[in-house]
């Protein structure tokens, strides 16, 4: 996997590499939902008022969120890669061979306040907010209730792989 990490945050979340540990979360979600390639990811570590105004940007909606994701694959049902396969998507670098899933932002604000709020380690919030966005990059959703429990269960399995708990 090749993951590029732009750092445009001035925080620095307590005891954690966010380099390592989004590499670290990415694998496992790769791993757990089966990619057969190896991938791309790009992950923009930012604040409430940079996320706040790509929310806008890209979704129209005029606050900061704690994680973006923006797909690269559009899938049938979700981690079926068999539009990679088809070859037709164009989403593999041509210089890496490597599959390009696509982006994240994340806000380091929004980690450090979900972890107070939530009561438990940033570590443990950027990493659920890590596996999270990879699971969009997947193209899982959370617009029912149904998609949202098939989501809770694919984070928790990707975190308790990692070790990584409340």
């Amino acid at each position: 996997m090749t993951l590029t990490v732009e750092n445009e945050s001035r925080i620095t979340l307590q005891d954690i590499d966010p380099e390592d540990l989004a590499a670290r979360v990415m694998e496992a979600a790769l791993d757990y939902e089966g990619c057969p390639y190896e991938v791309e990811v790009s992950l923009l570590l930012t604040d409430n008022s940079a996320i706040r105004r790509i929310n806008r940007e890209h979704r129209r909606i005029d606050r900061p969120t704690d994680v973006l994701s923006f797909p690269m694959l559009e899938y049938r049902e979700p981690s079926d890669f068999s539009a990679a396969e088809s070859g037709v998507c164009g989403c593999f670098n041509p210089e890496t061979g490597e599959l390009v899933l696509g982006d994240i932002v994340l806000s380091l604000e929004k980690v450090r306040e979900q972890a107070r709020k939530y009561g438990h380690s940033e570590k443990r919030e950027f990493a659920f907010l890590i596996a999270h966005s990879m699971l969009h990059l997947f193209g899982y959703n959370h617009e029912t209730s149904r998609e949202a429990a098939v989501m809770e269960q694919k984070q928790a399995a990707v975190l308790s792989s990692l070790n990584i708990t409340r």
